[in-house]
């Protein structure tokens, strides 16, 4: 789908994953745009597929940004994906991320388990930026959630949960060292905007991102000797990767609906 199509997405991100989301979208066949500038954020936003808000090192003028940039999306009725990085950490994360659940409503929020459940209210509890929760143990949060603004909500860690109110899916796979190389959650972010931006639903986008994330991080660990060569060997299998591969790496649990399993990853 990706390959096929190359959507444009507009990241509005932070500054630790710039160059890691840029090449991921890349290396997937999307193509990315890194902008922040409020002045040029209406005409931006016009011409894209996809927005992504990641609101990994936040500032006032960023905030500006973000909103604006999510409203105008909203408008277009392009999908917004927010990516609440460290919710729950403080209150200026926790209420931006907020501020654009009202305003952009973003049809995927994306978070580990502690942001997901800072959202929520639930106190999830963080470590910096890292969450000091499980996906599974945020469930009932992200279920919550995705109820109260309408939204597919995506729990990612060792296992990934997909859940849109009625519908959840588990995906199984990827390797422990994607734990080792910063961004790689934001870069799953990132991979859910260009999905999003040219599968039939939301849903059916994140539950396809996650498992080419998955996958590639399967494939990477097959060749790497630690966390420097994972990254490149990352690049490339978003790169080279087949269904096959996807089908090889990848567990998918479907809870809910039926025809949720025939949503499944394609590239």
């Amino acid at each position: 789908m990706v390959r096929k199509q190359g959507p444009l997405v507009h990241n509005i991100t932070n500054y630790v994953v710039m160059n890691n989301t840029a090449n991921a979208l890349l290396s997937a066949g999307a193509s990315p745009i890194m902008a922040h500038a409020p002045e040029e954020m209406e005409e931006l936003v016009g011409i894209v597929n996809a927005l992504v808000l990641n609101i990994g090192t936040l500032s006032t003028p960023w905030i500006k940004s973000m909103l604006m940039a999510g409203d105008c999306a909203r408008k277009r009725g392009i999908p917004v994906i927010l990516d609440p990085v460290g919710a729950g950490a403080s209150t200026l994360r926790t209420n931006t991320a907020m501020r654009i659940m009202q305003t952009a409503s973003p049809a995927v929020v994306r978070g580990n388990g502690s942001e997901i459940m800072a959202l929520c209210g639930a106190g999830g509890g963080t470590k910096g930026v890292d969450s000091t929760m499980q996906a599974a143990d945020a469930s009932d949060a992200a279920a919550q959630l995705a109820r109260q603004y309408g939204c597919v909500v995506a729990v990612t860690g060792e296992e990934d949960i997909v859940m849109n109110g009625t519908c959840s899916v588990r995906i199984k796979g990827g390797s422990p060292l994607m734990g080792r190389v910063t961004g790689m959650g934001c870069t799953a972010t990132a991979l859910i905007g260009a999905y999003a931006a040219v599968a039939e639903s939301s849903f059916a986008g994140t539950v396809s991102a996650l498992a080419v994330m998955a996958t590639a991080g399967g494939m990477a660990a097959e060749k790497a000797a630690g966390p420097g060569s994972f990254q490149m060997h990352f690049y490339d299998a978003l790169y080279v990767m087949t269904r096959e591969d996807i089908e090889a790496q990848v567990e998918l649990a479907v809870t809910g609906c039926p025809e949720c399993g025939n949503e499944g990853a394609g590239q």
